[in-house]
């Protein structure tokens, strides 16, 4: 089985000099299939077709189910194509390296992914009729599940413990920078872009009423079967267990699962098991003092 360019190092990138940051804008995003080149490609080249479907997520937040969900809804629940190709060819990044030669020639209706922030996206996207479907989880799962990546994935630098990312996290000083800054920049375009707001904690407690909801929101119409083979075939589990969506295909010198594996629990919550008294209390703080102007009331905040 091949492993896609996407994962390999891009000659003259800042990783190929030493370093596992590009910095782009005062972004740090991972130099090992980004570059500056890159962004600014997807920025302001990139042709938006009115049939594109875009998944946008901050990292850690559901993209790899919702590339599963996304292509099974396309494929109306036949799980040949997610058990034989893996989501980064299925559903590439628009603003990988290899975005300008491979989504280029991909047929319509393209299926996009993207982590970024609203304000180097594609610029196209605005007057277009291309759909958005943008995933949000709890910031503290968010970071959780981030941390442990950073300790699989060899293209991040590997934090010493869970209380010292969780301070660079609240910083922002992350992949994709800061959680806060993302959400409220997509969240500001909600009422301009053809735009569907799911959370991970909804797809997670309702699968079959979500895949409903992207559907609709899609105009496509499922019969019960059908239906019932994109939830089945979406499941953690079955995720877990496909060698195509597992990352079990990437070579441990570039994600190690022996660490951590790259599916690791998907349940929210897990955060509970990892954050002190204080740390908790400090992190609901800066949440209160980010997020006091978005009027969206998310799972979590009724928690």
């Amino acid at each position: 089985m091949r492993i896609t360019a996407c994962l390999s190092l891009p000659a003259g990138s800042m990783a190929a000099s030493g370093s596992r940051w590009l910095l782009y804008e005062g972004l740090m995003l991972p130099a090992v299939v980004h570059s500056a080149e890159s962004i600014s490609y997807a920025q302001h080249h990139f042709q938006v077709r009115p049939r594109d479907v875009f998944i946008v997520t901050y990292p850690k937040s559901g993209t790899t189910w919702m590339q599963e969900l996304l292509t099974l809804i396309q494929c109306r629940g036949d799980p040949q194509l997610v058990r034989s190709v893996p989501p980064w060819e299925r559903v590439p990044w628009v603003e990988h390296i290899t975005a300008a030669g491979y989504l280029e020639n991909r047929p319509c209706p393209r299926l996009i992914s993207s982590h970024l922030p609203c304000n180097l996206f594609p610029t196209a996207i605005h007057g277009s009729s291309a759909k958005v479907i943008y995933t949000v989880r709890n910031p503290r799962d968010v970071c959780v599940s981030l941390y442990y990546y950073s300790k699989m994935a060899s293209f991040l630098e590997s934090p010493e413990d869970f209380g010292e990312f969780l301070k660079l996290f609240s910083a922002g000083k992350v992949l994709f920078g800061s959680w806060f800054q993302h959400v409220k920049g997509w969240l500001g375009l909600r009422d301009r872009l053809n735009f569907l707001l799911l959370t991970y904690e909804e797809l997670h407690q309702d699968l079959r009423g979500s895949v409903q909801r992207i559907c609709q929101f899609l105009g496509e119409e499922l019969d019960a079967r059908a239906l019932e083979a994109v939830v089945d075939n979406a499941s953690f589990q079955a995720m877990k267990q496909n060698n195509m969506c597992n990352y079990s295909l990437v070579p441990e010198d570039i994600m190690d699962q022996r660490i951590s594996p790259f599916l690791r629990k998907g349940s929210p919550g897990d955060w509970k098991g990892h954050f002190t008294v204080a740390q908790s209390q400090a992190f609901d703080q800066l949440y209160r003092e980010q997020m006091q102007d978005v009027h969206v009331q998310f799972p979590w905040d009724q928690a």
